[in-house]
């Protein structure tokens, strides 16, 4: 969903200036046959709080780990703790183990000064599928260095050391499950007296096997105030070893083991405690309480990870763009893309919808074609059109379960991996590259003939696969060419033509003008107005709504003027000067002209004509 939902940390902390820490969240989440089991050790020799004995501490230790037969693992995490600010190399059965991250909260201790505590942790998945089930020793964790030089942790009774492994596997013959494991590292104590985790979008259809787990350290069996650990308002036990109001004792549930000093590694079934049908899972650790002298008291507890297993039957929507394909001066781009269903416990439905968005502005949706199995995807394709007020060049964000409100439709196990991005770069309509224009000879009206292909002497015509002419740049767009470019006829010049020239991933535009200019006229040496309409007037061709101001004067053979014509009135062998103006049809014989064109680039044309009736 576009709209996160996925996972709400309540965090009923108030941070003073005596407490710095990072928070507990979700670290990873786990879909399948999947179950966990721990291991772990304290360096601890003994309870530190009740007495003073010791200062430093050993710096290794062993546990066992025995693994079900015939599972996979999936993950294993190596965490270690101890007071300071962190040793961040040790060893595992001889292996440099470097933590992937480190994790410090500090703590006022009154009278001993501010006090800072460590986490660390590293993926050894690889090792522990190597080694298997076997004896691990976690070595080279010193702490003495800060333990000698820093009094104020012996003083305070809060010198620490130990580790532990979680590995988490598959098993055929699991349910369905979803494993969180939260991390980071907090401190619950008598000013900061719990802390609260609600698991949202979970789907309990079953609630065999379902268990809460957590690792965290300096919990002391002898000061039990009113530290709990609750599932939706329901305080867990496991009694002899995890009492209601002694929940960080140093024991590990594991091993059943109450010598786990100064270190929690426990485990509780949590069947009675959530229902088929729930969707949300509220976690909460408590410390302090009054004592029997009616004075308050709270143990220090620092909050390593919290591990939970439920049977939650949920899709998982994911989303990744492929390729795309752009077009040259088109603003429709092709989507191709694959929606998964990974990390998932049931089908993702057919129909989930898809949306896209640009600036958070939903420009196009889609949906799922199939159901989608677990472990799953569909890949598919979308044409999306860019509207005009977007640049070339922007940033499609795809979002899988969106109903295009920003809302999903499907319960997921994670509602926070629905969206991808992707920079998308358009190919606009080119510059155009303007060419010299061609001319043709008026035809009358500044109408003429051309052949466009006139204007390949001015490109280089290797460098394009093929061209066509177009009237607009419109016509371009809606692909609308020209026909017939060798003989092209223009009606009204000067006139604009646009040339696509081809290349191979888009086109270049050409632009030239058609021009028309008057040539010179062609004069006939007779013709034979005898009314048979053929050749009937003097018909000098290219004149005529050519040179519009021409004026036409006819003579005959003892030079008196009989015809004054123009534009508008062609010799048809009369007369209209002197005596015998507009009488019929002059004699048969020469006569001569004198046509004045009243071009500045022509001279008066004279000569003559012959007139057979």
């Amino acid at each position: 969903m576009k709209n996160f939902t996925f996972l709400y940390l309540v965090i009923l902390l108030c941070f003073f200036n005596t407490l710095k820490a990072q928070d507990i969240t979700l670290f990873q989440q786990f879909n399948g046959r999947y179950d966990y089991t721990a291991i772990g050790n304290t360096l601890n020799p003994a309870e530190n709080n009740l007495d003073s004995s010791f200062c430093t501490l050993p710096t290794s230790a062993s546990a066992n780990l025995n693994l079900p037969n015939n599972v996979n693992i999936i993950a294993a995490y190596l965490f270690w703790s101890g007071s300071g600010n962190g040793d961040t190399q040790v060893s595992l059965n001889n292996i440099t183990i470097n933590a992937q991250d480190t994790y410090n909260v500090n703590y006022d201790a009154g009278s001993n000064g501010q006090l800072t505590y460590f986490a660390c942790y590293a993926d050894v998945t690889n090792q522990i599928i190597n080694e298997g089930s076997t004896t691990y020793n976690l070595s080279n964790l010193d702490v003495n260095s800060v333990l000698i030089n820093t009094p104020g942790f012996c003083n305070n009774r809060t010198n620490y050391a130990g580790w532990s492994l979680y590995v988490i596997y598959e098993d055929s013959n699991l349910h369905l499950n979803q494993i969180n494991l939260f991390q980071g590292l907090e401190i619950i104590n008598s000013e900061v007296q719990e802390k609260t985790i609600i698991l949202d979008n979970i789907d309990v259809l079953d609630n065999d096997n379902a268990k809460i787990g957590f690792l965290a350290w300096e919990g002391d069996n002898a000061l039990n105030y009113g530290e709990s650990l609750s599932i939706n308002g329901n305080i867990l036990s496991n009694p002899p070893l995890n009492l209601p109001d002694n929940a960080f004792n140093g024991t590990n549930t594991f091993t059943n083991s109450t010598n786990f000093y100064n270190a929690d590694l426990d485990v509780y079934n949590i069947e009675n405690n959530i229902s088929i049908g729930d969707t949300q899972v509220t976690i909460k650790m408590t410390t302090g309480g009054v004592d029997q002298f009616g004075i308050f008291r709270a143990d220090l507890i620092i909050l390593n990870n919290i591990i939970t297993v439920l049977n939650s039957q949920l899709p998982d929507a994911t989303i990744a763009i492929n390729n795309y394909d752009v077009f040259c001066a088109n603003r429709e781009i092709d989507i191709n893309y694959t929606v998964y269903n990974t990390n998932s416990t049931d089908i993702l439905p057919v129909n989930t919808p898809i949306s896209f968005y640009i600036d958070n502005t939903l420009i196009g949706q889609t949906t799922t074609q199939n159901n989608i199995p677990i472990n799953a995807s569909e890949n598919n394709q979308t044409t999306l059109t860019i509207p005009p007020n977007y640049p070339d060049n922007f940033i499609l964000e795809i979002v899988v379960d969106d109903n295009g409100s920003g809302n999903g439709i499907v319960t997921e196990t994670n509602e926070n991996n629905n969206n991808t991005f992707q920079t998308i770069q358009l190919i606009p309509l080119p510059e155009t590259i303007l060419l010299n224009p061609i001319s043709a000879c008026n035809q009358g009206e500044k109408k003429a003939n051309f052949d466009l292909t006139q204007v390949f002497s001015q490109i280089n015509e290797t460098e394009y696969n093929s061209f066509s002419f177009f009237e607009s740049l419109e016509d371009i767009n809606e692909d609308y060419p020209i026909l017939s470019p060798v003989n092209y006829i223009s009606n009204s010049t000067p006139q604009t033509i646009y040339i696509t020239a081809e290349t191979d991933e888009c086109f270049d535009i050409f632009q030239f003008d058609l021009q028309t200019e008057n040539c010179p006229p062609f004069v006939p040496q007779g013709f034979s107005p005898n009314g048979d309409s053929k050749n009937d007037f003097f018909n000098i061709q290219g004149l005529y709504d050519i040179f519009e101001n021409h004026e036409l004067l006819i003579y005959n053979r003892y030079g008196k003027l009989i015809f004054k014509g123009n534009n508008n009135l062609k010799w048809h062998g009369q007369t209209n000067q002197g005596i015998l103006a507009f009488s019929d049809v002059v004699p048969t014989g020469t006569y001569f002209y004198v046509l004045k064109l009243h071009d500045p680039k022509y001279k008066d044309l004279v000569g003559w004509v012959y007139l057979n009736k």
